[in-house]
């Protein structure tokens, strides 16, 4: 996208330390590198303020004081081929790259105690896996040649940006259960280009593409648990509300109920096994709520039918979501009092069928697995140095571009490598 035309994503990606990390649909796979290297399965851990403020704030209470700061190098290849196989309308047949394929993104949460049985921490969490852009006009066939403000121009592309914003207090129940809450602000920006063609089938025409950055504001609540079983099993659970946001007015005549785009609720539950003085297991399961947000749950294979309106309304078109499973596995082994080893697996639905694959082609999140792995060493008392890396291997889904006609494939793989360190005082 065109940074020039504003400087919100610049003051979005910097100040507020922005993220786009490997990830399940648009929701990172796991905050912190800690958390990432175990394939985000934290919620029964303890682990860092990244973790826990982002997870399951229970958890803050029982970490200490402590400071967290690391930056991430993220890598996706993402992408789409068109088929020569529909006539007259189709997107032009060939393969299609995003341009953008690495970003480099800090982070930090802190965390403090009160006294011994509350704490209070600070984090600022971010999703922004909705980031495509194409050098190319993708839908110029669409255009209709007696309408100039129907002809698409390039480049092609969405830039989303999610970041929520809150203040975790946490509390030992006994010396065993703790529970915590955060209050969530959230903050919004969107742009999209090269969408012209759809211009006559919007119920706001002028608010469908090519407007800018548009800003959205809003808020909810995140709440967790944590309780100690047995002095080997931890158990965790955690739920975010949805954060209810205000319209993108700018692009109201494309998103479904005029501009409106929740960010979904999802929750987790977990457990840590200690199997082993020095070895523990984890499993978490997590379930983000995409089909509950009519921009992302919509339809997006219906018929462009001349004179009907099908984008901006309520049940106007969409990415066609839905709801999203994950089930994440991952092992600490504490080799020595120098090196701590981590691995982890997670595995997910995907997030569309192959018959949502218009509107997708500008979000491609098909990666389904994940790979990870890290370390853990200790620079002195207070400061440890951390290590993460994520692989999610290719994935391709063949479905439809446009309804009934043209078919393609939507693929995208994934590498991640974090380093961070933690300040315990």
């Amino acid at each position: 996208m065109k940074t020039h035309k504003t400087l919100l994503p610049s003051i979005l990606t910097i100040a507020l330390s922005s993220s786009v990390y490997a990830t399940n649909g648009y929701f990172s796979h796991g905050y912190g590198a800690k958390s990432k290297s175990m394939a985000g399965a934290c919620v029964a851990m303890v682990f860092d303020a990244a973790c826990g403020a982002t997870t399951n704030p229970a958890s803050l209470v029982v970490m200490g004081n402590r400071l967290d700061y690391g930056f991430a190098l993220f890598m996706p290849s993402r992408g789409f081929t068109a088929n020569e196989d529909a006539s007259p309308t189709s997107i032009t047949p060939g393969s299609y790259e995003d341009i953008n394929d690495w970003f480099l993104i800090p982070y930090w949460s802190y965390n403090r105690m009160l006294d011994e049985r509350n704490s209070i921490g600070v984090f600022v969490g971010t999703n922004r896996e909705m980031n495509t852009e194409y050098d190319s006009a993708v839908f110029r066939n669409f255009s209709n040649p007696l309408e100039p403000s129907t002809l698409a121009f390039s480049p092609t592309g969405i830039d989303l940006i999610q970041v929520s914003m809150g203040i975790t207090y946490s509390r030992k129940l006994t010396e065993r259960h703790s529970v915590g809450i955060t209050p969530l602000l959230a903050v919004q920006a969107i742009e999209i280009e090269g969408l012209q063609p759809f211009k006559p089938f919007s119920l706001y025409p002028d608010k469908v593409t090519n407007n800018g950055y548009d800003i959205s504001f809003g808020g909810g609540v995140r709440i967790g648990w944590l309780g100690k079983i047995t002095d080997n099993l931890t158990l965790g659970a955690s739920y975010q509300s949805k954060l209810w946001m205000s319209p993108f007015q700018e692009y109201k005549g494309l998103l479904p109920e005029k501009g409106h785009f929740d960010i979904p609720a999802n929750y987790n539950v977990g457990l840590a096994f200690k199997a082993t003085p020095k070895l523990t297991l984890a499993f978490d399961y997590q379930r983000i709520e995409y089909g509950s947000i009519n921009t992302m749950s919509n339809a997006s294979d219906l018929l462009f039918v001349p004179g009907k309106t099908l984008l901006g309304t309520d049940d106007g078109l969409g990415f066609g979501w839905d709801d999203m499973d994950i089930f994440k596995v991952g092992l600490q082994w504490e080799y020595s009092p120098n090196l701590t080893l981590r691995a982890g697996y997670s595995r997910a639905n995907n997030p569309f069928p192959n018959t949502q694959a218009l509107f997708n082609v500008l979000t491609p999140v098909v990666t389904t697995s994940h790979y990870t792995f890290g370390l853990s060493t200790p620079l002195s008392e207070q400061v440890e140095f951390n290590v993460a890396f994520t692989y999610a291997p290719t994935e391709k889904i063949d479905g439809t571009l446009n309804p009934g006609q043209q078919t393609g494939t939507i693929e995208m793989d994934q590498y991640e490598i974090i380093l961070s360190w933690g300040i315990k005082f």
